[in-house]
C-alpha cells in the first residue's frame, strides 16, 4: 500500500487536541514513537503530526538523507491513527516553525496545536527565528533528553517564560490554555541518537527504515 498524507494542506474544520512533533527525522527512529506516545497520555492529546522538516536552517545539508527517505522513516513508525506522519510543511513551503506554526493555525482554526520538543531543542531555542513570538503563538511541552535538561531549565527560553511554566501535574490543561505556557514532562529518558544510528550504517535500505537503536546520551535524536 502506497502511503499518503491525508492532512489537507488548506486545512479544515476539525476539532482536535494535536502535538506537532517537528524535525528533520534523518532518520527517525523508537525515540521520536516514544516521546509522541507519552505526549499522547500525558497532554490527553487526539493526535501527534511527526512533521518532517523539508530542510532544517539550524542543520548542515551535508549528511542530510533525501526529503522521501526521512519522510518515509516517519511513516514507519506512525500508525496514520494518532501518530500521523505529514510532509505538510513542505507543502506549506515554510522552513521555520514560527511560520508553519501561523499558517497551520489559520488553516486549522479549531484545532489546539501543542509544540513538542526534546531538552535539546528547548536549550538552543534563542537560535530559532522568532523565539519569543513562537513561544507566544503556542503552547510548548518539553520532553526529557540525557544530558540536557538541566541546560533547558535554566536557559533563556526557561527563563523567560519562568512566569508561564504548568507543572506537570497539569500536563492535560496544557493544550486548552492561552499561550505563553509550557510544561516540563519529567520521566524515563530516552538516548537514541540519529546520529549514531547513521554512523552505525542505519539509513541505507530504500524504504528509510532506521537502524536499531542505541543508547548512547548525544543530544541530537532528530
Amino acid at each position: 500500500m502506497v502511503w499518503q498524507d491525508r492532512i489537507p494542506t488548506g486545512g479544515d474544520r476539525r476539532s482536535a487536541r494535536i502535538g506537532l512533533l517537528g524535525g528533520s527525522f534523518n532518520p527517525a527512529h523508537l525515540g521520536h514513537q516514544t516521546i509522541a506516545r507519552r505526549a499522547l497520555v500525558a497532554l490527553g492529546l487526539d493526535q501527534v503530526w511527526l512533521m518532517v522538516s523539508p530542510g532544517n536552517p539550524l542543520k548542515p545539508a551535508e549528511g542530510m538523507a533525501p526529503f522521501a527517505q526521512r519522510l518515509a522513516s516517519a511513516a514507519s513508525l506512525a500508525d496514520g491513527h494518532r501518530l500521523v506522519a505529514t510532509d505538510i510543511e513542505a507543502r506549506l513551503g515554510t522552513r521555520y516553525t514560527f511560520d508553519t506554526l501561523g499558517k497551520l493555525q489559520t488553516r486549522f482554526p479549531n484545532v489546539h496545536f501543542v509544540w513538542l520538543t526534546g531538552a535539546d531543542g528547548f536549550a538552543t531555542l534563542l537560535k530559532w527565528k522568532g523565539w519569543k513570538r513562537l513561544l507566544h503563538r503556542v503552547p510548548v511541552a518539553v520532553m526529557p533528553r540525557p544530558g540536557q535538561n538541566m541546560r533547558a531549565l535554566r536557559g533563556a527560553a526557561a527563563h523567560y517564560l519562568a512566569h508561564a511554566r504548568l507543572p506537570s501535574r497539569q500536563a492535560r490543561l496544557l493544550p486548552g490554555l492561552s499561550p505563553p505556557v509550557w510544561t516540563f514532562l519529567p520521566g524515563r529518558q530516552n538516548g537514541i541518537s540519529a546520529t549514531s544510528i547513521r554512523q552505525r550504517g542505519g539509513f541505507r535500505d530504500g524504504a528509510g527504515h532506521a537502524a536499531a537503536p542505541d543508547t548512547s546520551n548525544s543530544g541530537e535524536w532528530s
